[in-house]
């Protein structure tokens, strides 16, 4: 009854379903005794209202205490059939009674002949009635657990989105930060400038990695801020065996991606790539907008004497996995990322849809 019922609208369409039954029931009452229309309707409307709400509260909290799948469905039907017989039993007093005070107005238009026929007729449809109520309010029940159930979930989903932004942030390489502590160390003596700008660096880099937790999305110009903080501290590290080149389009500056989506990929760059050279070389980093799709490229060197690690190419590496979970949890089927080692060196390429606002699918 309360779920039915919930708001005007809800409560307007319950009273006019059963407005209506009333009307139904005061003209075969008419039809079948020779009743005068006013008389049977002047019964049959107001007790089927009453009953309206009698029979709605009590299956309401009927089906509330024997939930579906409690018990055995045996059990719960004759809980059932049992509470609308007596219903219907008492919804048929009220009749007598109600018609009763309306036989004391006197009057030509009040009052009934209520007959064995007519009793039966109302105590089974009452029984029917309360049955109809307890089916509607099961399936209104099993629905709203439904949405509840589905409500948590998504609930759960952006918490779990919420504590991977936040698991990625804290799986940002240790050695990362240990050997920029310590080359900030070797420098203070030796370059106290390049310490100085390495410590900036640093601290610019958390604070931007930092800002990004409270936002779902950034855009592509924001997360390339964060790559260069980090580029800037690695080459003061590596110096000149440390190159970048960047090849980014406007259209895709203004683009919304996950936040960090592509620090773990220049982070293996440099660490798979550039650190296993003693040359060094070139790190590239583009991105293009192709349509409604979004197209971002990591490349790096690699030591071609050096094998590829074994399940590299399954995608087993931490980065890369985190990265592809965080597609799928973003744009599922819609976003893909690929990579795989070449002449060249090694690339990781990912397509996702093109956003320039959060709700744009």
């Amino acid at each position: 009854m309360q779920e039915t019922s919930s708001g005007r609208r809800g409560a307007a369409i319950y009273m006019v379903v059963w407005g209506g039954i009333g009307i139904a029931l005061g003209g075969v009452i008419s039809l079948s005794s020779d009743t005068p229309m006013a008389n049977a309707m002047l019964f049959a409307i107001p007790i089927n209202l009453v009953y309206a709400f009698a029979a709605g509260y009590s299956a309401y909290y009927l089906c509330r205490a024997y939930p579906l799948g409690s018990r055995r469905p045996l059990s719960i039907a004759l809980v059932l059939m049992a509470t609308a017989v007596v219903c219907g039993i008492l919804w048929l007093l009220l009749g007598h009674a109600w018609n009763g005070l309306t036989m004391l107005l006197g009057a030509d238009w009040a009052g009934i002949v209520i007959t064995r026929q007519m009793s039966a007729l109302i105590v089974g449809l009452g029984i029917l009635l309360y049955g109809l109520a307890a089916a509607l309010h099961y399936m209104v029940i099993e629905f709203v657990r439904a949405k509840n159930a589905e409500q948590r979930e998504l609930e759960s989903l952006l918490m779990a989105q919420e504590a991977e932004l936040r698991m990625l942030r804290t799986q940002i390489d240790p050695h990362f930060l240990f050997n920029s502590l310590n080359s900030i160390s070797a420098l203070t003596s030796q370059d106290p400038k390049a310490a100085r700008r390495m410590t900036l660096e640093l601290a610019s880099f958390f604070r931007q990695s930092l800002g990004m937790e409270a936002h779902k999305k950034v855009t592509l110009g924001e997360e390339m801020v964060l790559i260069r903080h980090f580029l800037a501290i690695e080459q003061v590290r590596f110096g000149q065996r440390l190159r970048v080149e960047e090849a980014l389009e406007d259209a895709a500056l203004a683009c919304l991606v996950p936040p960090m989506i592509i620090q773990p990929l220049v982070e293996n760059a440099v660490k798979h790539g550039i650190c296993n050279l003693p040359e060094g070389g070139t790190i590239r980093v583009g991105a293009r907008r192709a349509g409604s799709m979004l197209h971002i490229r990591v490349d790096n060197p690699v030591d071609a004497d050096t094998p590829a690690a074994p399940g590299k190419g399954a995608g087993t590496g931490i980065g890369l996995a985190n990265v592809r979970q965080r597609l799928v949890g973003a744009y599922k089927h819609e976003a893909s990322i690929h990579w795989g080692r070449g002449d060249d060196g090694f690339g990781v390429e990912i397509a996702m849809p093109a956003q320039t606002t959060e709700g744009e699918d």
